[in-house]
């Protein structure tokens, strides 16, 4: 077993442990910075992997963004972020279904492909130039929606936190007249 295999299976297991937590845990903050630490141990597969360029995209897009566009959304909303009781559920109905549905797609793949080692070539390195024209040659697109997904995302966040119950913000009645909501 070489270093390169003891680091894969570190960071696997990182990242397998902080997505456990992430949905195991009763706060939704929390939840949020272990989905970072998660997302951080994929990003060292892939370091490993020698994928710099998805690595460091991964800590940028993922823990950079997503993690911190969730972190700001349930503050702006304004959502509880303690355990509620009236929230939680039996989980080993929800366990038994998920590891099921994980065990099933494991045999699908080992049944499809084996344990087969699949050689790589030189030109399907993790490097910039190669991802670069696989994103803008064959991903623009989802890119793109993905953006603009965000983006609505945001300003819906945003409209939400600015609640008309607000002392100081006006609205039109149905007389059209301006009147001061308190």
């Amino acid at each position: 077993m070489t270093l390169a295999d003891v680091l894969l299976l570190a960071f696997g297991l990182l990242a397998l442990g902080a997505g456990l937590a992430v949905v195991t845990t009763k706060r939704i903050v929390r939840a949020g910075l272990w989905l970072a630490v998660a997302f951080a141990g994929i990003a060292g597969a892939a370091l490993v992997l020698t994928a710099e360029f998805l690595a460091w995209v991964l800590v940028l897009v993922y823990v950079g963004a997503i993690v911190v566009l969730l972190l700001f959304a349930t503050m702006l909303t304004r959502a509880p972020t303690d355990p509620s009781d009236d929230l939680d559920r039996p989980k080993l109905p929800g366990a038994l279904i998920a590891g099921g549905v994980g065990l099933g797609l494991a045999a699908v793949v080992i049944g499809a492909f084996g344990w087969t080692r699949s050689g790589l070539d030189d030109r399907a390195s993790g490097g910039a130039a190669v991802m670069g024209e696989a994103i803008f040659a064959d991903w623009v697109l989802p890119f793109e929606v993905l953006s603009l997904l965000l983006l609505a995302a945001l300003v819906g966040a945003i409209v939400v936190s600015t609640r008309s119950d607000s002392p100081g913000l006006t609205e039109l009645s149905s007389n059209n007249h301006v009147t001061k909501v308190y």
